[in-house]
């Protein structure tokens, strides 16, 4: 099981929706609201609020919202810090994320990305 802390700055879109092959995912958001999907049900969670994401289940969050969302993140089985490492450091290259690394980098730690809508 991993857990992290998320800090979502307003206007975030990231990540992509995608789904994990081998893992479930829940958020717990501790300040701010976080706009959450899970195979098409949004949701803007306020703090105390969670949602599940079974494997498979096609997921995705942002933030909308003019303040900052802070959120849990618990997985199981943990996808190694390293994973997370690897996405900063594409959103943190300058300029809007490189959607194509992103991709990249999500498909080797076992995240399917959703085909655009």
């Amino acid at each position: 099981m991993g857990v992290f802390e998320l800090t979502v700055p307003p206007g975030s879109q990231v990540p992509p929706p995608h789904s994990h092959t081998r893992n479930e995912e829940c958020v717990y958001v501790l300040d701010g609201i976080l706009r959450y999907s899970v195979n098409g049900v949004v949701r803007d969670l306020q703090p105390g609020e969670w949602m599940h994401t079974p494997p498979g289940s096609v997921h995705h969050f942002s933030n909308p919202h003019i303040g900052t969302a802070r959120a849990l993140i618990i997985l199981t089985p943990d996808v190694g810090a390293q994973y997370f490492r690897d996405v900063g450091a594409i959103i943190n290259a300058g300029g809007p994320p490189d959607r194509e690394k992103l991709i990249g980098v999500m498909s080797r730690y076992g995240l399917v990305p959703a085909p655009p809508r």
